[in-house]
């Protein structure tokens, strides 16, 4: 018998395995590093250790005691845990490619409509301001305007602004794939900083997401340039594709409860 004999032959999904084990370690560890989970984590592996030394000395009576501890091991693990366990699944089902594989065809044909409503806006250059509402409510901003409840269509989307009609001048809102109302009035930031070129519709876009956590679309009049606004920063010249991965994002249940205000 040679050498090679005792040689274990490596495959190449056994280096992509062995790879991606090590970069979902690294990663618990960055994600857990100055938690209690460390703490919790080194004392579970203290025990573990421990009864692999028992094991291995035969210790009858302390072998038992481990194989009772390792009935509710899993139970246990999960208890201990379950801050962490359930921030990681929050994490894990807010990843934009999660949002798009989980996607409804109700939610595809809504984001379609959108998408294909701002685009004739944007060729036509028709103005139009259109939030989305998350986790934070915008029940005072819909109050502001006209009470539509609607399904989301094109057409629809192209009536309200429409420069003859009296919803076209204020903001659309968007709650739950539904238009919930049309001339909303939003709050206009008092940024200092925002470029002078930039008019009152989407001072009124990033006004709102600095107050929300809130997404707005918005469609210029004069250029017919496609923006959109999220936590107080406004992004410019908004592809098509990229329109639609950001309504994918702000269109998708929130794992998180909504903050939903009360009817009182």
């Amino acid at each position: 018998m040679t050498l090679f004999d005792w040689v274990i032959p490596i495959r190449v999904v056994d280096v992509i395995e062995i790879g991606l084990v090590a970069w979902i370690l690294y990663r618990l560890y960055r994600w857990m590093r100055g938690t209690i989970a460390v703490q919790i984590f080194a004392g579970i592996l203290a025990l573990y250790l421990i009864q692999v030394l028992v094991t291995a000395a035969d210790m009858t009576m302390l072998r038992a005691l481990f194989g009772s501890i390792g009935d509710v091991f899993v139970l246990a693990v999960i208890v201990l845990f379950q801050p962490e366990i359930r921030r990681l699944l929050l994490l894990v089902g807010q990843n934009p490619l999660v949002r798009r594989l989980m996607a409804s065809p109700a939610q595809e044909e809504r984001i379609a409509a959108i998408v294909a409503a701002v685009s004739e806006m944007s060729d036509r250059k028709i103005g139009a301001l259109i939030a989305f509402e998350r986790s934070a409510g915008l029940r005072s901003y819909i109050e502001t305007g006209a009470q539509l409840h609607a399904y989301i269509t094109r057409d629809l989307l192209l009536t309200i602004f429409y420069s003859q009609n009296p919803l076209h001048d204020g903001a659309v809102i968007v709650r739950n794939g539904r238009i919930e109302a049309a001339r909303c009035i939003l709050p206009v930031s008092a940024n200092m900083n925002i470029a002078s070129d930039l008019g009152l519709r989407h001072r009124a876009a990033i006004g709102l997401t600095e107050q929300t956590d809130a997404l707005v679309v918005v469609v210029s009049e004069e250029t017919g340039l496609v923006s959109v606004s999220t936590e107080g920063r406004l992004e410019r010249r908004i592809s098509t594709e990229a329109l639609r991965s950001k309504l994918i994002e702000a269109l998708s249940p929130q794992l998180t409860p909504a903050k939903e205000e009360t009817d009182e």
